[in-house]
Order: C-alpha cells, then structure tokens, then sequence
C-alpha cells in the first residue's frame, strides 16, 4: 500500500467518523413543531424552500404518523428563502410574510422561526417583528438556525422566547397549588399527547391545579399567560427543559422540581406522587387515597399478567435493550429491569445530551434500581447503534430491543423483537398511546408481550 492510498483511507474513515447517518432527532427549526402544539399559535418559517416539509415527515409523519392540526404539516406559512434573498437580504420577503399570515391565518399567537438562510445572512428579525410587536400583534420570534443543535434545543429556544415576549413582565401573588408542567418535547417524543393527557389526570387527582402548556388538555395560548402565577414548575425530562425552568426561576422567581425519570409503574408512579406532594407543601390525603385507588386497579391486572408470565414461557425475552432519547431510555429501561425482571445489556442514548447532563444520566445509571447499575453509551450516529446492537450478548433467548424504525435492519438481522418507542417510527400509528403512570405501563406490558406471542 502506497502512503498515498494509506492517507486516503484514512482521510475516508476520518470523514465517516465526522458524518451521521440515520439520527434520531430533527433541526433546530424542527421547534415549529413545539409551537404547532400549543392551541391557537401560528408558526412561520423563515426558512429555505422544504425545510418544513422535511420536518414534519421526520417529526410528524414518520413518527407515528401522528397528524396535525391547526396550523402545521403542509400549510405552514414559509418564506422560503432562496438566492436572491441571500444576496440581498431577506428582511421584506419575511415581513410581507408575517402581514400575509396575520390577515390569512386565524392565530391568537404568531412565532417567527429563523433558520440557517436567514441567521447566516445576518437578516434583523428582531426588528422586523418588533414592529408587529409595538402595533399590539402577538407576533414573537427565535433564531432556531439547524447548526444550533437538534430540535430539542429549538423547543427550548422557541419556549423561552414565548415567556419572554409574549407572556412578558408579572409582580403578582403565586397561586398556591398551581404547577406549571414541563413534560415531552411534542411530536419528537410520539406518546407525548398521551402522556401529558396522563400525567394531568394523575396531578390533578392528586390535589394540584395545573398550567397545561401543549397537547389536548391545555387552553390554549391565553394559558401560557398564566404561567407566572404557578407555584412551582415541574420539570419531567432528563435534560431537555431545563434551561426553561431556569430562565423561569430568574425571571418570575419560581421554583422548580426536576424529575429526570419519567415514571412508569405502580412504585415508580407512587413514589413520584409523594415526591411533588412533600415538594409542594400540600395536604396529602387526596394523593394518598389516589395511590390506594390506583395501586388496587395496577395489581389486579398485573396478578392476571402473573398468570401469563409463569405459563408462557416459550419465546418471551429476557434480554433487552433500549435507543432512544434521554427521557424514555432512563423510564423504559428502569421499569422492564426493576418491575418486570428483565435484564438490560445494551442501553444506547441518541438525542446528544450536553457533557454536564451525560455525567448525570450516567450517574442515575450506576444507580438505577437496587442491585441495577448500569453502563450508557451515547450515540448519534446510526451507523454506531446497529455496530453496537450487533455486537450485544442477548444469550440465547429472543432478543428484546426497543428503538426506533433506523434499527429495524439489525433487529430482523438478531431476529429480535423491535417495539418502536423512538424517532422515527414508520411502522406504529400513534393516535392517544401512554406508556406512564399506573395505566400506561399495562399498556406498555401489552405492547411488548403481544408481540412477543405474535412472534414479530
């Protein structure tokens, strides 16, 4: 081999270890999405020509062929900005756009997101919707451009720009009671609308009002205006959300409860429950007679579950593992290793935490459960989560692997059982699924083991 050719491999794998193939997550301005869902915002893309188009299959359509409503999918307005605006500047184009959106588009909020056209051509947005702004439409806007980071960062972006310009200045008293909640990424996360439409029933039951900010429950953009009356937010995420609570903490002086794990299950659920009651200084006779009531329905249906998973004991996993984000690997993976008795060999991370969070994922890994600790590794790159799958020791049982559509290769390759719980998801329709709480994790049970008996 000539040194030539030798520079040339090397340059060739150096330049594979930089790309990444099938990632789990979206843009930044993917954060269109995050706006979509809350009732009655408009977002406007001040982006190049498909951009949006591409977000909504990979968060939307391809992700649980979840749908849309209102204004999203196909019919968000976009300046779709090509050469000519990137020579001579986009700033006109955008704000005949946002007058055309405005007089078109039914919206009790408008959410200007920037991309990489117009934040690398330097456009002023700001002074564009500040115009709107000073002539009282509630017109807000973000520099979401794709080298930010993923959407999960644009959701992050988006939502602290709302609070800062749409739901602006409050001196007021705090609400006691009231939380403000801070669960799922929408549509990145597919059970997301279930899951808040979950997670409300399971606080208000337990004795809290609560600001819904997204998704089926929530009232819409005149909730947002609320949030500064709340008592304390509630944070159920790994990571991402964080940088809103804290921004909410300085700006409003509230307080925050950071749960990183999402529960799942009857102990994890109850142990949650006691967890925000003893956190609010609430009156703890209406949890504790939810968790009874609750508690007694989960047992009941998990002692006829008993009843399958000694008898049946042909085929079932006992390995498993999980590629996803954060939030829902930390949950799943706690749940199937501590409740269900399943052991975990493989857990693959794929929304790229940022260093401070990895050290803390990492930490709550070593101590998942008792006698449950845990290696994590990270991974962006599909290309390394089917190298890492193949190299995994499921034993000689059926192997379990919990991800996404990119994963469905490898799994029919390990001729594994593959329940999609992650970005993308091509072959799972989503209408109103839950995997938390006392309910969603029977159904989460019925998930794996049905198909673990249909044998696909």
């Amino acid at each position: 081999m000539t040194l030539e050719t030798k520079n040339s491999d090397v340059k060739k794998k150096e330049k594979h270890d930089e790309s990444i193939v099938h990632s789990h997550y979206a843009c930044t301005v993917g954060a269109a999405y995050s706006v979509a869902a809350i009732k009655g915002a408009v977002p406007i893309a001040n982006c190049g020509p498909g951009c949006m188009y591409k977000q909504f299959f990979f968060l939307s359509f391809d992700n649980g062929f979840q749908g849309t409503a209102g204004v999203s999918g196909g019919n968000i307005p976009s300046a779709n900005v090509g050469e000519n605006d990137i020579v001579f500047g986009g700033s006109k184009k955008l704000d005949d756009l946002i007058k055309a959106s405005i007089g078109v588009v039914k919206g009790d909020l408008y959410v200007v997101l920037t991309g990489c056209s117009g934040e690398l051509v330097g456009d002023d947005v700001g002074s564009v919707v500040r115009k709107y702004q000073q002539n009282g439409y509630p017109v807000v806007y973000a520099d979401t451009g794709g080298f930010k980071g993923s959407n999960l960062d644009g959701h992050e972006l988006v939502v602290n720009a709302i609070i800062d310009q749409y739901v602006g200045s409050y001196n007021g008293p705090k609400e006691a009671g009231l939380i403000n909640l801070w669960l799922e990424t929408p549509y990145f996360n597919q059970n997301w609308r279930g899951d808040y439409l979950e997670m409300v029933r399971i606080l208000r039951a337990s004795g809290f009002k609560v600001n819904v900010l997204f998704g089926p429950e929530s009232g819409g953009v005149k909730e947002w205006k609320n949030i500064p009356k709340a008592d304390f937010n509630l944070l159920i995420s790994a990571w991402n959300g964080l940088k809103i609570v804290k921004h909410l903490e300085k700006k409003y002086h509230q307080r925050y409860l950071h749960v990183p794990i999402l529960p799942i299950g009857e102990e994890a659920t109850t142990a949650f429950i006691r967890q925000v009651v003893e956190f609010a200084g609430i009156d703890n006779t209406k949890a504790e007679k939810f968790i009874s009531e609750e508690s007694r329905i989960y047992y009941y249906f998990l002692e006829h579950f008993s009843n399958f998973f000694s008898e049946y004991w042909y085929g079932l996993p006992a390995k498993f593992a999980t590629v996803t984000n954060s939030t829902d690997n930390l949950a799943l993976t706690k749940f199937l290793s501590d409740q269900i008795g399943l052991i975990p060999v493989k857990q693959i991370i794929t929304d790229n935490p940022p260093d401070e969070a990895r050290e803390k994922i990492r930490t709550i890994y070593s101590n998942l459960g008792e006698d449950i600790s845990l290696d994590v590794e990270f991974h962006e790159d599909g290309y390394k989560v089917e190298d890492s799958l193949k190299k995994t020791d499921f034993g000689n049982g059926v192997p379990l692997i919990l991800a996404s559509s990119w994963e469905a290769d490898v799994a029919r390759e390990l001729k594994a059982l593959l329940i999609e719980v992650g970005t993308p998801s091509t072959e799972t329709l989503i209408i109103n699924r839950s995997f938390i709480g006392y309910r969603g994790a029977l159904s989460l049970i019925e998930r794996i083991y049905s198909q673990a008996v249909g044998g696909k």
